[in-house]
Parts: C-alpha cells; structure tokens; sequence
C-alpha cells in the first residue's frame, strides 16, 4: 500500500494530478479541498495517498491532509459508497463540514453532493456517526515546496476543464455547464470557478 509520496507537482488538471517522484510520474486524483491548496505546477508538494487495487488497474487518491484521507477511508466502509462519490463528498465539503452535518443529522446538507440522494445521505449519517471521533476529524497537512525547474502549467480553457471536473465528481454535463457560466468571471482559475460553483450548489435553498 503507498501511503505517502513526496515529489514535483507536474500537472494538474481536478480532479487529477501528476506527482514526479524522482523520474516517475505517478496518476493521482484528488478532491477539490486539496487541489484549493496546492502550490503551482513545478514546485514540491507531499501527498497522503490511498491506493486501490482492481484487477485492470492501481488507481491512486491524494491529500493534503491525514484527515481528509482518513475520512475517504472511512466513506469506503459505508454501503454504496465507492471512491467517486467519496471525492464528492470531500470535493464539496471539507472533514469538518461533514462531521457536523452526520452529528446533526442534516440529510438536506448532504443530499447537495452530486450523487447523493435522500436514502444515501440517511444511510451516510446512520453508519457514520459512530466512526466520528467525537464530530473532530484530524486536518494535519504535509506540504513541501521548492523551485524544480519546471514551468507552472497554464491551462488553455479554465471553464471547459472546469466543467470536466464537476462531470467527474458527478454533475451532469448540462448541469455543469450551467454552474460554471453562472459563476465564471474573466480571468478566473479554473480552481477558483470549482470552488465557486461547488459553493453555490451548497448554499442553494
């Protein structure tokens, strides 16, 4: 199990990234939450890592935080919940923010997850509000930095791969597009439009 790697941010394109740890270039994906920290492409960076094994491949997840890993992990235990949707969650709230919606028993704040209907948001709280370490879950972070010689990327269209990026947490296409024109502004990261779209969606009524 690779639990922890450290190395030069190559590209990031959320929810993936290419972490070079010396000449290899290892396939990650990570949530929002910890793309929002990441330094440029071409400086150092320190991942906890989660790995799943399938028989056609050796898939990767990345975080900043041993919180934010060890709640992916515990979202994997709970029935229906695989590795997208756990990025979801994590993508739209951060460790704390779920806590306290399993602790209060707040369905309609989890249900504004893409991907989580009624039924999952009740069976999220039931089975996850004994796992919660009294409603606090760790957010240690592990970052390194430093100059690598490598130019930071600058991504050609932010609103297309931002739209590509809420399709992969679980928006519909049309939906995604939708978000992002209505919170798009000139000049905008494609980060900050991830973020801005996946806060209207959890402040909507």
């Amino acid at each position: 199990m690779i639990g922890w790697l450290s190395g030069v941010l190559r590209t990031k394109q959320p929810p993936h990234l290419v972490l070079d740890v010396q000449g290899v270039g290892y396939e990650i994906e990570a949530p929002m939450t910890t793309f929002y920290e990441l330094p440029p492409a071409g400086e150092a960076v320190a991942l906890f890592t989660h790995q799943v094994v399938r028989e056609d491949a050796h898939l990767l997840y990345g975080f900043l935080g041993r919180g934010d890993r060890d709640l992916f992990r515990l979202l994997l235990r709970v029935s229906g919940v695989g590795p997208k949707l756990a990025l979801a969650i994590l993508s739209t709230m951060d460790a704390q923010a779920f806590a306290r919606c399993v602790l209060a028993g707040e369905a309609a704040g989890l249900t504004r997850v893409p991907g989580v209907g009624k039924k999952t948001a009740e069976r999220l709280i039931i089975e996850m509000r004994d796992r919660l370490d009294g409603g606090t879950i760790p957010t240690a972070t592990a970052t390194g930095t430093g100059a690598s010689g490598l130019e930071p990327e600058v991504p050609s269209d932010p609103q297309g791969e931002a739209v590509s990026a809420l399709v992969a947490l679980g928006f519909k296409p049309q939906e995604a597009s939708q978000r992002v024109r209505a919170v798009a502004r000139e000049g905008m990261a494609c980060e900050a439009i991830i973020r801005a779209a996946l806060q209207s969606t959890v402040t909507r009524g």
